[in-house]
């Protein structure tokens, strides 16, 4: 019994590590050149600071409730920004305990099963992986629908801008207007401004919130045009019309690389398919990849290369718009 805690605990700490780890792939990629030139115009020549999230006084509440979970991964992965990307309320120490608790479980519901026990460290970490990939699916939904609205939300505020209303009084419209989750980060730019937060450092604020290149884009022009002046509403509509050409684009893509993903699929979920088959029609031939050391070694060089595939795979029907 000592021994099948000290296997959950294990795969628990692998399960947090492998999740740290796609975590950090995924929030701290490199800035490309466009990304560093809006900085610069959003940040450098108007003062403002990208942390103007964390000194907001609408900010979430998960927020002012740090715990050791929080202080932990402040320096590696914003959690809590992750989380409330994914709309989701919850501070990172509850996320890590819900990790825990879902390896935990896993691991148990596979050690009371009739199933092999040398299994239990991948059931624990396949269950510790669960929460995560949640939030993660939940975060790529919420900001595909964000950007999914944003032409809409920018011809909006350039209807309002042309029948005389201020640009606060535009993003007022698309909070009330709109439906989520445009509406939510609209009305919340639009509440910092009224309780005295300069406009340009709600909308840094709203960009650091949501990633989305667009987005930026509609804050830069906002910021420049508040300093140098100009026709903003017809701004607004040729970056509306941008946003909607690269969708169609996108949409071209998806269509032409729909059988590269679709044959990535087969190939990747086959060898998992073909094992599980195996085992239940003969178990003894397939656990000599565990209990003989060539087979040990074939298991081991069988996972490298489908996690490669994987990568190569990715990386061909993969095309930025």
């Amino acid at each position: 019994m000592i021994m099948q805690i000290v296997i959950l605990v294990l795969a628990f700490a692998c399960a947090a590590a492998l999740a740290g780890a796609v975590a950090m792939f995924f929030s701290n990629k490199p800035s490309t050149d466009m990304e560093e030139r809006l900085d610069f115009l959003t940040s450098s020549e108007t003062g403002l600071s990208t942390t103007a999230e964390s000194t907001s006084l609408l900010s979430y509440d998960r927020e002012d409730q740090r715990g050791l979970a929080d202080t932990l991964f402040e320096n590696f992965f914003d959690v809590n920004r992750f989380l409330s990307q994914a709309d989701l309320p919850l501070s990172a120490s509850q996320f890590l305990a819900i990790t825990l608790g879902c390896a935990v479980a896993a691991g148990f519901a596979w050690t009371i099963s009739p199933l092999p026990f040398a299994f239990v460290p991948v059931a624990a970490l396949a269950g510790g992986m669960v929460p995560f990939v949640y939030a993660l699916i939940t975060r790529k939904r919420r900001l595909g629908k964000f950007a999914a609205q944003l032409p809409g939300a920018l011809e909006l505020i350039s209807r309002a801008l042309r029948a005389g209303h201020s640009l606060a009084s535009g993003f007022s419209l698309v909070g009330s207007e709109m439906a989520e989750p445009i509406s939510t980060e609209f009305a919340r730019c639009y509440e910092q401004q009224n309780l005295g937060i300069p406009l340009d450092e709600a909308l840094e604020g709203m960009t650091h919130r949501v990633p989305n290149l667009d987005l930026r884009f509609f804050s830069t022009a906002v910021i420049l045009q508040r300093q140098t002046g100009g026709d903003l509403a017809e701004i607004l509509d040729k970056i509306g019309h941008l946003i909607r050409e690269r969708f169609k684009i996108y949409g071209q893509i998806q269509a032409l690389t729909g059988e590269g993903r679709l044959s990535g699929i087969v190939l990747l979920a086959l060898p998992p398919v073909l094992f599980v088959v195996m085992h239940r029609l003969n178990a003894d031939y397939v656990n000599v990849l565990f209990t003989d050391k060539i087979g040990q070694q074939l298991l081991g060089g069988a996972i490298l290369l489908q996690l490669l595939g994987a990568l190569v795979i990715k990386k061909i029907i993969t095309i930025k718009v």
